[in-house]
C-alpha cells in the first residue's frame, strides 16, 4: 500500500487514509466542497473532494478513517490530491487508527529517561521543584502529545521529542558559553511549550481547544508556573525569569510574543526553538522529495522551496 511520502504528482492512489482536519468551502458557482488534510504514518497531504453531498459532510471528520480512490497533482508548487472516489472503512478492511499515527523516530520510554537526566542537572533548587511538579501534573500528556497541529512534530510524542532535542543543544550550547545559567534554559525549554496540553486536543486529530484559542499555550504556561509556584510556597527571582523566558520565546511580538527576550537565557531559547522547529519541517518536507528536486513551497519557512541537492551524501 502507498503511503504519502512516496506520492508523486501524476500518480493515482489507491488507499486508506485518517482525516486529520476537515474544512468545507464553496465553489465560484456557490456549489460545497471539501478539503481534508489526510494522514499516515509518512506524513499528510492536502486533498479535495468537489462533489460533496450534506451527507459526506456529516460523514467526512476528523478521526474517521476512508479508503480513497484518486489522483495526486501539482497545485502552484504543492503537492495536492483529488479524491474521485472514497468510502468509509468498515471493519472488514482490517485497519486500524493506530496504523495511521505518526510518531516520533525515539521511544518515548528513551527520551523519557534522557528528560529526567537533564532535570537532575537542573541545580537550582527552585527551578528544579516547580519544573518536577509540573511535569508529574502533565506527565501522561506531556510524553504523548504532539509539539503542533501542523508544521512541526506534529505527531504522537513530538512534544517531548522536541524538547529532547533542545535539551541537547542546549547542553552543547552551556558548555561552549559558560556564562549561561544551564539551571534556567534547562527549565525554560522543558517548560516552553508545556502549555500545548491544554492548548491543543491531544495526539489524534490534534485541533486547538477553547483555552488554546482564547489564551494561547505561552500564556497558559506562565499562569501555570506562577500557581505551582505559589501553592508550593516557591519564592525567588528564578520564579520571575522562568515566566519570561516561557513569554519570551517566540521572539518577536508578530510572532505571538507577549514579551522580548530580556536576558541572555532566553534570547538562546528562542534560538534553539527556531532551529528545531525548522529542521523539522526541513526533514518532513524533504523526504518528500528525490535528490535534485525542489520542495514544495512551505509556508511556514517564508513560503520557499528547498532543494535537495543530488551529489551531496
Amino acid at each position: 500500500m502507498r503511503t504519502i511520502e512516496t506520492l508523486k504528482p501524476g500518480e493515482s492512489v489507491d488507499a486508506y487514509f485518517m482525516i486529520h482536519r476537515a474544512v468545507q468551502g464553496v465553489t465560484g458557482q456557490g456549489k460545497p466542497y471539501l478539503t481534508l488534510y489526510l494522514k499516515d504514518k509518512s506524513g499528510d497531504i492536502e486533498a479535495k473532494v468537489w462533489t460533496v453531498t450534506e451527507e459526506d459532510i456529516k460523514k467526512l471528520v476528523p478521526e474517521k478513517l476512508i479508503r480513497v480512490k484518486g489522483d495526486v497533482i501539482d497545485y502552484r508548487g504543492r503537492m495536492q490530491m483529488k479524491i474521485n472516489q472514497f468510502r468509509l472503512v468498515t471493519p472488514e478492511d482490517g485497519v486500524r487508527l493506530e496504523n495511521f499515527l505518526e510518531s516520533a523516530p525515539v521511544s518515548a520510554d528513551e527520551m523519557t529517561d534522557q528528560l529526567m537526566t537533564y532535570v537532575m542537572d537542573i541545580s537550582n533548587a527552585n527551578l528544579q521543584r516547580v519544573t518536577r511538579l509540573l511535569l508529574k501534573k502533565y506527565q501522561q500528556e506531556f510524553i504523548t502529545y504532539p509539539a503542533a497541529s501542523s508544521n512541526h512534530h506534529n505527531f504522537v510524542s513530538g512534544l517531548l521529542y522536541h524538547v529532547v532535542t533542545m535539551l541537547k543543544q542546549a547542553e552543547a550550547l552551556c558548555n561552549i558559553y559558560p556564562s549561561l545559567n544551564r539551571s534556567l534554559l534547562y527549565a525554560g525549554i522543558i517548560l516552553h511549550d508545556m502549555g500545548k496540553v491544554k492548548e491543543l486536543s491531544g495526539p489524534v486529530a490534534t485541533s486547538y481547544t477553547v483555552e488554546g484559542n482564547l489564551l494561547g499555550h505561552i500564556s497558559i504556561m506562565s499562569d501555570e508556573i506562577a500557581d505551582m509556584a505559589k501553592e508550593h510556597h516557591i519564592e525567588g527571582e528564578e520564579i520571575l525569569l522562568l515566566r519570561h523566558l516561557v513569554l519570551s520565546h517566540h521572539g518577536k511580538y508578530e510572532y505571538g510574543s507577549p514579551k522580548l527576550p530580556m536576558v541572555k537565557e532566553a534570547e538562546i531559547l528562542h534560538f534553539i526553538d527556531n532551529i528545531d522547529a525548522r529542521m523539522q519541517m526541513f526533514d518532513k518536507h524533504l523526504k518528500k522529495v528525490e535528490k535534485g528536486q525542489f520542495t514544495e513551497r512551505i509556508f511556514a519557512l517564508e513560503n520557499r522551496q528547498f532543494y535537495k541537492p543530488s551529489s551531496l551524501d
